[in-house]
């Protein structure tokens, strides 16, 4: 098992990286899981162990173990995601962290 990819994304951009990181997974990503992430993401802190929210994304290509929790006082949002096995995998989800933490 590889290490989880980790990284942070302003909290304006989460909703578009799991659709994206859905797709690399084979995972039908929708309004169910949307709201039910909005939900469990509300009194995460980065900064306390427990203070995550953890969602799996289970898809055809790949399962994805995704831990997410906001910066106290910022709008980022940090972002762990565990089971990224492939090299392609990992690349992808490493750059949409990079590319959703600029824009």
């Amino acid at each position: 098992m590889t290490e989880p990819i980790v990284g942070w994304i302003w909290g304006r951009n989460l909703r578009a990286f799991l659709e994206l990181l859905s797709r690399y997974a084979g995972y039908t990503f929708d309004e169910t899981d949307w709201v039910t992430i909005e939900a469990g993401i509300q009194d995460t802190d980065d900064e306390a162990p427990d203070g995550w929210y953890s969602y799996p994304l289970v898809g055809t290509l790949a399962t994805l173990e995704v831990a997410l929790a906001h910066a106290v006082g910022g709008e980022e949002v940090s972002i762990r995601v565990a089971g990224a096995e492939t090299p392609d995998l990992q690349l992808r989800t490493d750059t949409l962290l990079s590319a959703l933490a600029i824009v």
